[in-house]
């Protein structure tokens, strides 16, 4: 007769449990393994890098958004009017590592699409909405857009230890699809926050728009390709808004800041805010970037004309594409001329 069938026949006594079924100490063994098993459903989750944010508690952030993009440290097609240089709306979105709010490398989602190509955030809000009932996206924040190239944006955000990392996107304008942006920075290590953060940021290209230019017409790319980031030769081409060959690399575009703050913020309904920290307005010092001349081919030589007892000269011309700033080399010549025989001489011959 098995074990199971003796119990049910024969209902145990009590120094029959405790010495036959259960081994001594078995009350203790099974609070042991339920004070495990809850302790494993409680615990923190792993972030993107491997590792499990062990902070306690929440940590309130100041994020201050600086633009750099100048005639200066960008003059090549800089937009002056229609419209003038400016930056939109910052989204910023703290997560874990189920959610990407973009990737290098991978292809745009309709939200990034529409809001690298256009500034509209509706499809990116849309998205994190659904994210966060998966309870894989914390929170969302906006800051005021910038009128110009150069300034700043800021807001303050809340990070808990189950969503420790923090996205962000800023479209530059104008342009095709280009954007500045960070991808999951994680401010938790291991079970600390960082208390203080500063990231440069440079253009990335959607991969949606085949425009080379700050104010190139609407080009969808079909099909679309992954996000790159743009480079000083990257597109490797001279009408290219950001190509610079003679610098190994570009400058920043714009940088964040952010600084744990001791306090937490006021709850806000809209998240966005324009707080800007007095000591952290001086605008960074960036050298100035040489933009050499650029011109054209040259024209086809023009007719020959001159006396025939002294021979006569031909002239070609071309123009000039962009003119040199910052110390730039300067201009050729713009026109050429060579001796030669007058076509009347040769009919003479």
């Amino acid at each position: 007769m098995r074990l199971w069938e003796t119990v049910l026949l024969y209902p145990p006594t009590d120094q029959m449990m405790s010495s036959e079924i259960f081994p001594p100490g078995w009350l203790q063994h099974l609070l042991v393994v339920l004070l495990k098993l809850t302790l494993s459903c409680a615990s923190p989750v792993k972030v993107a890098n491997g590792t499990a944010c062990t902070a306690r508690g929440p940590a309130s952030y100041i994020l201050v958004f600086t633009g750099h993009w100048s005639p200066q440290t960008f003059p090549k097609q800089y937009p002056l009017f229609r419209p003038p240089a400016q930056w939109s709306k910052l989204v910023a979105v703290t997560h874990n590592d189920q959610y990407r709010l973009w990737q290098e490398g991978g292809l745009s989602s309709p939200g990034v699409q529409h809001f690298a190509e256009l500034g509209v955030t509706m499809e990116l809000v849309k998205g994190a909405k659904e994210a966060r009932k998966m309870k894989a996206v914390g929170s969302m924040y906006r800051t005021a857009g910038i009128p110009s190239g150069i300034g700043h944006s800021s807001t303050e955000l809340v990070l808990h230890p189950r969503s420790p990392l923090l996205s962000l996107m800023a479209k530059v304008i104008p342009s095709p699809d280009w954007f500045v942006g960070v991808d999951s920075l994680n401010l938790c290590e291991g079970g600390q926050w960082k208390q203080e953060v500063t990231f440069d940021l440079h253009p990335f290209d959607a991969g949606t728009d085949s425009g080379f230019t700050f104010s190139s017409p609407n080009f969808p790319t079909i099909p679309p390709e992954n996000i790159t980031m743009i480079t000083s030769q990257k597109p490797n081409h001279p009408a290219n808004s950001f190509y610079y060959p003679r610098l190994p690399e570009l400058p920043p575009l714009a940088t964040i800041w952010l600084k744990r703050q001791t306090r937490l913020p006021v709850r806000q309904h809209n998240h966005v805010s324009n707080h800007i920290l007095p000591h952290h307005t001086k605008p960074q010092k960036f050298l100035e970037t040489p933009l050499d001349c650029e011109v054209s081919l040259w024209s086809s030589w023009g007719l020959c004309i001159g006396p025939c007892s002294r021979g006569g000269l031909r002239h070609r011309t071309r123009y000039i594409l962009l003119k040199p700033a910052n110390s730039g080399s300067p201009c050729p010549e713009l026109e050429e001329q060579a001796e030669c025989t007058p076509h009347n001489c040769l009919a003479q011959q």
